[in-house]
Parts: structure tokens; C-alpha cells; sequence
């Protein structure tokens, strides 16, 4: 269905996103139409001068109609309300929760431009390839400013922040060139920071993946800066320090001092990397430098895929 002022919709949440604005709209329309007649309605027929009757029902009578007309113009709002709010809440959730088998995409904004890095190496600028018909999870954060990842076509937009992460997942439905723009002003050049998605059918998604793998994967790269910064010295096999084993880390619950856990994800790895005093695993010294200023989003987001790919791993005995 092709909404006027809206492109076609492009993904699989945007017909579920259209259907939904389509019953607000025709449920808040048809309620003005109706006030909006009868206030016409009635003061015509009531107007001065108007030979109507106007006497009024005996008292307990009048009490018994307004006691139903106020449990109807109650009743009848609030359950329409809830049940809209349930449409949404159910899409709200179904957005926020993306398939554990999605496709991983790392997305690193900058005035004015979006970087985006593929876990098998492919690097684009302002230009973000995927297949159709399949799950793409983007991993987000910004360098600078406050920016917004927007997609009209998937009906789609994640704020994206700098000193965190944020997640934005959809399924492309039909192979195509789509807009991107940055929905936050985030200064001068704000209106410049555009871009396209490209959905391609998933065998030509593959030729396109092997025709640009011309750089290692991001799992390769950081573990190559993992060994450049030193840090198998001290989560090594054979470390002198000791320091808590990476190898089947991502995506188990860590003990932390104090007694509280967490959940070893994205914004854990970062953390600990950028801000190790902020959460210190249990049974460790507090002794993990900060890399604070040593390393960029682009090789924080190397190393983190790097340490993700050791969670099928056994730690060391």
C-alpha cells in the first residue's frame, strides 16, 4: 500500500508502521467528522427562533442519560486508546529486539558523514550495502555530535551517541537504492550528511561481498591491534598478570566487585576497554589500563569483533 507524502514502503516493519498510522488516522478522523457534523447538526436545529421542542425528560430520567452518555464517552476513548497503544507497544517491541541470527553492520557517525564497517572487512562511506529478505543489525556510535540514522523508505531512525552504543535492526523487502539522512542537527553541515542503502538480492550481496574484500575482517584486524597494544600480555595463556580470560566472554554474565553481574556485550567490551575502573570482574586487581584516547572508533569497534569471536572458545584451564 503507497501512502501519499511517504516513499513505498521498503522493509518489513514499514507496512506494520503504515497500517497502524493509516487506523490513528482514520479513527481520529472520523471522530472529528462526527463532533464537527454534530455541533453543526445542533446548532441549526437549536438555532434562536427555531420551532423545536425543547422540554426536558423528568429529573431521575436526565440523571439515567447522563449517567450512560459519561460511562460511554469514557469507556469507548479508553478502550480504543488501549488498544492502539497495544498495536504499538507490540511493534515498539518487535523494532527494539533484534534476531540473534541478524547480519552485524558497524555504523561510526561523524560530522558529516556515516563510516560503516562489514564484519568480513568491507569498509563504505556514506553508502551502506545488504541483502534482502535477511535480518541487518546496526551497531552505532558517533565520534562527535548527537546524530540520527533515518531511513524513510524502512520507516526506521536510531539516535546515535557518542560515548555509547545503540542498536537498529530491519529487513529489507525490495532490492532498490533507499535515502539516508541524519534526522538530528548535529551543526553546519548538517543537511549534507546523507547517504543511500542499497538492498541487493542475497546472491548478488554475496558477489558484492567478495568482489570488495580487499581489507582482513574485523575479527582479523583486531586481533592483529590486540597484539600491537599489548593487551595479550596480560589476557594471554602464559600472561605474568592476571587478568580474566576473553575466550568464551561475550554474551555470559560477569560477577562484578561488589557483588552486582553484568552482561558481557557491546557496551560492556567498550566500557572496559575505554573505562576499566567503571566495572571490575570479581577476584581481579583493578590493574587494566584505560585506552582512553589511544584508539579510535574504528579499532574499538575492531577489537570488540575480535573478542566476540572468542566466545565460541573454552578459556584456558
Amino acid at each position: 500500500m503507497k501512502l501519499p507524502f511517504l516513499p513505498e514502503a521498503a522493509s518489513a516493519l514499514a507496512s506494520k508502521v503504515d497500517a497502524l498510522l493509516v487506523a490513528v488516522t482514520l479513527m481520529t478522523g472520523i471522530v472529528a467528522l462526527a463532533v464537527v457534523v454534530l455541533i453543526i447538526v445542533f446548532a441549526l436545529k437549536y438555532r434562536h427562533g427555531a420551532d423545536v421542542p425543547r422540554d426536558r425528560a423528568p429529573e431521575p430520567i436526565q440523571r439515567r442519560i447522563r449517567r450512560r452518555m459519561e460511562i460511554a464517552w469514557v469507556a469507548v476513548p479508553l478502550l480504543l486508546f488501549i488498544a492502539v497503544f497495544g498495536w504499538g507497544a507490540t511493534l515498539y517491541f518487535d523494532h527494539a529486539a533484534p534476531p540473534a541470527d541478524a547480519l552485524e553492520i558497524f555504523v561510526v557517525a561523524k560530522q558529516w558523514m556515516w563510516k560503516l564497517q562489514h564484519v568480513t572487512g568491507q569498509r563504505e562511506i556514506d553508502e551502506l550495502h545488504v541483502p534482502s529478505g535477511i535480518p541487518v543489525k546496526l551497531v552505532m556510535t558517533s565520534q562527535d555530535a548527537i546524530h540520527s540514522y533515518f531511513v524513510p523508505a524502512f520507516r526506521v531512525k536510531q539516535d546515535v551517541l557518542p560515548g555509547r552504543y545503540t542498536v537498529l535492526w530491519f529487513t529489507a523487502t525490495r532490492p532498490g537504492e533507499y535515502h539516508l539522512f541524519c534526522a538530528e542537527y548535529c551543526g553546519t553541515d548538517h543537511s549534507r550528511m546523507i547517504g543511500k542503502v542499497v538492498v541487493l538480492e542475497p546472491a548478488a550481496f554475496q558477489r558484492w561481498l567478495e568482489v570488495n574484500n580487499a581489507e582482513p575482517a574485523m575479527a582479523t584486524r583486531g586481533e592483529s591491534l590486540f597484539r600491537q597494544l599489548g593487551c595479550s600480555g596480560c589476557h594471554g595463556a602464559h600472561a605474568a598478570v592476571r587478568a580474566p580470560p576473553l575466550e568464551g566472554l561475550y554474551g555470559r554474565q560477569v560477577p562484578l566487585k561488589g557483588g552486582r553481574t553484568a552482561i558481557a556485550d557491546d557496551r560492556y567490551l567498550r566500557d572496559s576497554i575505554l573505562l576499566p575502573h567503571k566495572e571490575i570482574a570479581a577476584g581481579y586487581d583493578p590493574v587494566m589500563p584505560s585506552f582512553a584516547g589511544q584508539i579510535s572508533d574504528p579499532e574499538l569497534l575492531d577489537l570488540i569483533a575480535y573478542i566476540k569471536s572468542l566466545a565460541t572458545k573454552e578459556p584456558p584451564p
